[in-house]
């Protein structure tokens, strides 16, 4: 089925980005894009449809577009805050694709909050918390994923100093729940192999650097294991990511935000996709931001958007 891609952040790289993957898999998948066709990069070869069931008879010759105006002309590199209700009004089109079973998943390009925020009131933290919001969930799970490995922080865009306030036994419980479950659903994974890393260096060393480890990780990681996953920690962190150590699990929990995201960035820096788990529909994202730096100028690299839909026509596969 066709993948809806919401256009993000006008100003930046999400429309060069998704035109470049539309080329490179025009002939493996369907897909419609969701924005301003005058965003689009010159000369993108494009057709506008009025429903999402046009998508598939397009795309292998034009990008299918579902159009929407975004008001004033755009500035390449400069987000307008006047484009903002659009952008919302393009994420929101898109989650009533997938749950109404028009589309198979969503892709999203990258947003600006702070142009959300200061153009339409935008209240949430970012894309993941509005999509939760969209689909009715009180939890999701951030997950980064590439060939070789995949990733999960526990906590995210917190200070470090506030880390060990809020990674608690309930929330670990939660995290490692929602991930085993999107394993097996969206992944195809009977048995998912998990790790959990320790907050600590060396998981605590037994006490000597830190005592989460000893007062509540090791409980609740026994307690998941008597509720029959494969879960194995907490590990030492600085040796959970070497190839060998890779191999023994398909996914690894983490405590916070650079645990996680430093070992994928350094395995696979273009190709690493954003997963939202836990929501009751298929949403990926390029695991980079609005690059309004270079946007505008044809030199995006698009890997990471081509394999946010490839992971994301998968996921959709798996399901059926």
């Amino acid at each position: 089925m066709t993948i809806a891609i919401s256009c993000g952040e006008p100003a930046g790289v999400g429309p060069e980005v998704a035109t470049k993957a539309w080329a490179a898999l025009r002939n493996d998948m369907p897909m419609l894009w969701i924005g301003d066709p005058s965003h689009l990069p010159a000369g993108t070869p494009h057709q506008v449809i009025s429903d999402a069931s046009e998508a598939a008879s397009v795309s292998q010759t034009a990008l299918p577009v579902l159009a929407r105006d975004f008001g004033p002309a755009l500035t390449p590199g400069i987000a307008n805050p006047a484009h903002a209700a659009g952008v919302i009004a393009a994420i929101e089109t898109a989650v009533d694709l997938v749950t109404s079973g028009q589309c198979s998943a969503i892709t999203t390009a990258p947003i600006h909050k702070k142009a959300l925020a200061d153009g339409a009131g935008f209240s949430y933290p970012g894309h993941t918390e509005f999509l939760a919001a969209l689909g009715k969930v009180d939890q999701v799970v951030m997950m980064l994923a590439c060939d070789q490995l995949r990733v999960v922080p526990t906590t995210i865009h917190i200070a470090l100093a506030d880390v060990p306030e809020a990674f608690t036994a309930r929330l670990l419980t939660d995290t490692v729940l929602i991930t085993h479950a999107a394993l097996r659903r969206d992944f195809g994974i009977d048995r998912p192999r998990l790790v959990v890393a320790g907050l600590n260096p060396h998981a605590g060393e037994g006490g000597k650097m830190g005592t989460e480890e000893l007062e509540w990780m090791n409980d609740t990681i026994a307690a998941l294991r008597a509720e029959g996953i494969d879960l194995r920690g907490p590990m030492p962190p600085d040796t959970m990511f070497h190839a060998r150590a890779r191999a023994t699990y398909d996914a690894a929990i983490c405590a916070y935000h650079d645990q996680a995201l430093i070992p994928i960035k350094t395995i696979d820096f273009d190709n690493g996709v954003n997963v939202t788990l836990g929501l009751p529909f298929i949403r990926t994202s390029p695991d980079h931001g609005t690059a309004f730096d270079i946007a505008g100028k044809g030199i995006a690299n698009p890997s990471s958007m081509i394999a946010a839909l490839r992971m994301a026509d998968k996921m959709a596969k798996s399901r059926c």
